[in-house]
């Protein structure tokens, strides 16, 4: 008899063990949930990214303004006939 109450406190030691450290514990499923919660707030403003790219191709798939505004802002373009005049702080 007392062999299988040894038997069953060793059990029962080695069963808390994996519950309070092992993998699987309460600390690692704790530490796995603000994985998952960072990883999805990661996400989602990929996922807002992506949507303002997608946007801004179909917009330049379709509109000629948006072509020409990216044209002068970034390029430095100006239209023919145009006068550009550039002021600077001095």
């Amino acid at each position: 008899m007392k062999w299988l109450w040894l038997i069953t406190l060793t059990l029962l030691a080695g069963l808390q063990y994996r519950l309070w450290v092992g993998d699987g514990s309460f600390a690692h499923v704790a530490q796995l949930k603000q994985q998952i919660a960072a990883q999805q707030r990661e996400n989602e403003q990929l996922q807002e990214r992506n949507r303002v790219l997608t946007a801004e191709v179909i917009e330049l798939k379709q509109g000629l303004e948006t072509i020409e505004e990216r044209a002068r802002h970034e390029l430095g373009m100006v239209k023919e006939g145009e006068i550009l005049f550039q002021l600077s702080s001095e």
